[in-house]
């Protein structure tokens, strides 16, 4: 059984919801496989109708799913409507990338004798994977939970989506897929298209079921790693996207700090601090010239931040086990001690350490520690900056904070391109965009597979694989590769796009 608790008081919220045992995980992804064909054949725009209906849906019911959500994850009405928000627009967005048909990479080349060598008639493009693992997140309990973006892109590219829920929110998480199973039918779509189990055991059963053809996942390292390898050791292994930990470092030059060091000061504790520190993309490290004070301004700037609930009692227990092995770690110094309130409530804690010991105690300064803390690391000298960002481990994003004109900014946007997927110049990492040109994915450990994104429209390219078609007679072919186009789309032929 799954019990929610309220993280403002620690006490049981809602009913208990039921494990998912093995014959029911096994009968959902039969559902699922069932009516994958359907749904992989299913024209591009009812697939697209099929998604506005679930954001339209979101949107109708905002009022009582934040009522549900607040009393589970205490992230506050303002939060969560804006994350409703964002969980519609995400399925409208992908309705448009159906729309627009790119998606398909649909390329024709006509047989050509006189070509070298010679080649008969090709066509490629993408086709859906099939039935689809989805893992929801704690810390975002609609744009990457049940309604949220592994969802949207796998039903976006055809495939149904079977959901582990989360333990944070098994209520919110059981009331969503109603809603949302209830909208499919009622515009057609047969049972199976999605559908949602319970339960850790309910996990692995997921990823290691032969039927289940990719994975979607956002959470610890720990907990994404075991199951990666179990995705990978299957007899047939499938690809395992996920999102684990991250650090986004943050680098400040000399210049930057000059000028700009109260308001750098002022907008880091934001980023940090921000839904208490449970963001994948929190600013976990960053990189100041020693000597500055610029630590004493981050006290400052703090002031008297209240304490806000970390999500559960094992996040808040894993906060307060990171902080302190920070804390207690030779060379690294506490400048905000952390302090607990009530139920799961924490304040926020800051630790600064040299640059030389940084890259000593790497394996812990690096390592992800969910919750309101960063650790500030001085460096002396463009070397020692240098030689910490050449330790760092992969991570989403980084922050550069430069003055437009500053000789170390060119080399230093090189470095830390190498090491993320989304680098920001003079901002901050926290807040995603849901756009066409987004990019949050990185480097292991922050992501399984940095090729891909879980947030912006090629996430669909995920649950997608190429086929050609060789010499297949025009009436047999999918309409995406049809000689008169019937659908429209942008397609490659004979190496020029039209």
């Amino acid at each position: 059984m799954t019990q929610a608790f309220n993280p403002r008081t620690g006490e049981p919220v809602g009913r208990e919801v039921p494990d998912s045992s093995a014959t029911e995980v096994s009968a959902a992804i039969a559902r699922a496989q069932d009516c994958a064909q359907w749904l992989a054949d299913l024209p591009h725009n009812r697939r697209a109708e099929l998604l506005h209906a679930l954001a339209t849906a979101l949107r109708d019911n905002e009022t009582s799913l934040v009522e549900l959500a607040d009393a589970e994850t205490a992230l506050g009405d303002r939060r969560l409507t804006g994350e409703i928000a964002r969980s519609a627009a995400q399925l409208d967005m992908f309705a448009d990338v159906l729309d627009d048909g790119a998606f398909c990479e649909a390329v024709i080349d006509h047989a050509d004798p006189q070509a070298v060598p010679p080649h008969t008639d090709l066509r490629r493009m993408l086709v859906p994977l099939g039935p689809v693992a989805v893992f929801a997140a704690s810390n975002f309990p609609f744009a990457f939970s049940v309604a949220g973006g592994d969802t949207a892109s796998a039903l976006a590219a055809g495939c149904p989506v079977v959901v582990k829920a989360h333990p944070s929110h098994p209520n919110l998480s059981v009331r969503t897929a109603e809603l949302l199973s209830a909208t499919l039918e009622k515009v057609g779509a047969p049972s199976g298209v999605l559908e949602i189990v319970h339960g850790h055991e309910a996990g692995t059963l997921l990823v290691t079921d032969p039927r289940i053809t990719a994975v979607g996942f956002t959470g610890s390292t720990r907990g994404g790693r075991a199951l990666f390898d179990l995705a990978c050791s299957r007899p047939d292994p499938i690809p395992f996207y996920g999102e684990l930990g991250s650090i986004n470092p943050v680098v400040v030059t000399e210049a930057a700090l000059s000028r700009r060091a109260g308001e750098i000061a002022t907008g880091l504790v934001g980023s940090f601090t921000l839904g208490a520190g449970q963001f994948c993309t929190k600013p976990g490290a960053v990189f100041v010239p020693a000597g500055q004070g610029f630590a004493d301004r981050v006290v400052e700037a703090v002031g008297d931040t209240e304490p806000a609930p970390l999500l559960n009692a094992k996040i808040r227990d894993g906060y307060l086990a990171g902080v302190t092995a920070l804390g207690s770690a030779p060379g690294v110094r506490t400048v905000l001690a952390p302090r607990t309130g009530t139920g799961y409530s924490v304040y926020p804690a800051v630790f600064t350490v040299d640059a030389t010991t940084f890259v000593e105690r790497i394996d812990l300064l690096a390592e992800e520690c969910f919750g309101p803390s960063t650790v500030i690391v001085e460096y002396s000298s463009a070397e020692e900056l240098a030689g910490a960002l050449a330790a760092l481990p992969g991570s989403l994003t980084a922050s550069l904070h430069a003055e437009p004109v500053d000789p170390p900014a060119a080399e230093l946007l090189a470095t830390l391109r190498k090491k993320v997927g989304r680098v920001i110049f003079n901002g901050w990492p926290t807040g995603v965009a849901v756009t066409w040109s987004q990019h949050h994915g990185g480097p292991w450990p922050s992501t399984t597979v940095p090729l891909h994104t879980s947030v912006g429209a090629t996430a669909i390219r995920r649950f997608m694989r190429p086929v050609t078609f060789q010499d297949v007679p025009d009436g047999l072919l999918p309409e995406a590769l049809r000689e008169d186009n019937p659908l429209g789309i942008p397609r490659r032929v004979d190496g020029v796009l039209r």
